[in-house]
């Protein structure tokens, strides 16, 4: 496979028609542009059963930050429309064997984490109450999506305790605060 005919494959696979194939092959801009408009289509698809491969050829790409970010983006917006934990943990375990195959194993360890730090969220609105050493085990961008987001009053005082920032223990203090408020 060349990455002219990965970056056709995955145009005509989302049915996008406005791209050219040259320009996004020469500029890894229009490429990564691409690749989230691919990834879009996907992500709205209601079938998983492409995500692998469509997955597996971006992840050809040469320049790893471009790959990298395209596949983030389809986690972050699975991520966000599956029913449970367990959907997700079903969809990133099939592709990991994919993502293994990263160059840059700063890379393979970021989209890692980020799955992990999703089914850490979904385990939450599945009913999970974490414990602060499990809270440790997120990453800040987690912590402080928790904090911005959670509607539990429990998750919102473990962090206002253990969140790693100054900003994420704010944040989730004054979310508890204000729903205490609303609550009572």
């Amino acid at each position: 496979m060349t990455l002219h005919s990965d970056v056709a494959e995955l145009l005509a696979g989302a049915g996008i028609v406005d791209v050219d194939v040259d320009d996004a092959v020469a500029d890894e801009h229009i490429r990564s542009s691409a690749y989230q408009r691919v990834v879009s289509v996907t992500a709205s698809s209601r079938s998983r059963d492409r995500d692998r491969a469509i997955v597996a050829t971006i992840l050809r790409d040469p320049i790893d930050i471009v790959s990298k970010t395209a596949v983030v983006a389809l986690v972050d917006k699975i991520a966000m429309k599956v029913t449970g934990s367990a959907e997700f943990r079903q969809w990133s375990a099939e592709l990991l064997p994919e993502i293994d195959k990263l160059k840059t194993e700063g890379n393979r360890e970021f989209i890692r984490r980020r799955i992990h730090d999703w089914l850490f969220h979904l385990s939450i609105k599945d009913g999970h109450v974490p414990t602060p050493a499990e809270l440790a085990k997120v990453t800040d961008w987690m912590q402080r999506r928790l904090a911005e987001e959670s509607t539990s009053l429990t998750v919102l005082a473990l962090l206002a305790e253990s969140g790693r920032s100054k900003k994420t223990r704010n944040i989730a203090q004054n979310r508890a605060g204000n729903r205490k408020l609303r609550t009572q």
